[in-house]
């Protein structure tokens, strides 16, 4: 055999194996293909299912509002609401109390300090010659009515050195003490012993001496928390038991007899 012929019959089977493997692809390609549609079929075929989120949207709303609904949530609702109501209403009527119990205290403030007068009107030397009656006179000058003032004890002070020194006081009868209605005038006495050996001789032969009068002043008969305290100091120069006249009027060069107080401004 010669070579031509052994080389055409290489390239016959060369060329039928090229074809064999052709024609394989081909038909895997095909399969392919066909299994591509019916997958497609079956896709189309399948039934849909549908997703709505508005419906699901308008389920949650419909809940919402049949738990608006409920009776037991209402009731929470409506008690919330009236305890609000209440705290407001409480609040109000609370700020309004204490405005009126403010403007009270001030009307009462008011009448203690400004409409009760309260004045010492006369000291005198007592028979006994150790002691001085001293009379207080109240005067009410407010439109508004009576005055309820508790009188407490008198306080007296002699000063020695630098201080003051309290004396032996009380009141000279009932009319001193207690709760008193003081509608116009009111007066009363008191009975004090200013046994101080060295007192201050701030002018010549005169002691120095504070009467410290602490009232208490309500306008009913028996008040509350409704009370104001009053506190009135006086200071005179007192002439004691005893005492020199012409000494003092030549010491002080003081015409007439000298008196037994002289009263001094507050300080």
């Amino acid at each position: 055999m010669s070579e031509e012929s052994i080389d055409k019959d290489a390239l016959i089977r060369d060329l039928r194996r090229q074809l064999a493997a052709a024609q394989s692809e081909l038909r895997l390609i095909k399969r392919r293909q066909e299994t591509g549609r019916e997958l497609i079929d079956e896709l189309r075929e399948a039934p849909r299912k549908t997703v709505s989120v508005p419906a699901r949207s308008s389920m949650k709303l419909g809940r919402h509002r049949g738990l608006w609904r409920s009776p037991l949530v209402l009731g929470v609702v409506v008690a919330v609401m009236l305890a609000f109501a209440v705290d407001a209403g409480v609040g109000r009527y609370q700020a309004n109390l204490a405005k009126q119990q403010r403007q009270a205290r001030l009307t009462l403030e008011n009448a203690a300090m400004r409409s009760l007068y309260v004045e010492l009107k006369r000291i005198v030397s007592e028979p006994d010659g150790k002691s001085f009656r001293l009379t207080l006179s109240l005067q009410n000058t407010s439109p508004a009515g009576p005055l309820y003032v508790m009188l407490n004890p008198v306080a007296v002070y002699v000063q020695s050195g630098m201080t003051w020194r309290q004396v032996p006081s009380r009141a000279a009868g009932p009319g001193g003490m207690g709760v008193v209605a003081v509608d116009k005038d009111y007066a009363y006495d008191v009975l004090f012993t200013p046994d101080v050996a060295q007192w201050a001789e701030l002018i010549p032969g005169y002691m120095h001496v504070r009467i410290q009068d602490d009232l208490l002043v309500s306008q009913r008969p028996q008040p509350g928390d409704d009370v104001v305290e009053r506190r009135t100091p006086f200071y005179v120069y007192l002439k004691p038991h005893g005492a020199n006249d012409e000494d003092i009027k030549a010491r002080s060069k003081m015409s007439g007899t000298p008196p037994v107080f002289i009263p001094m401004p507050p300080h």
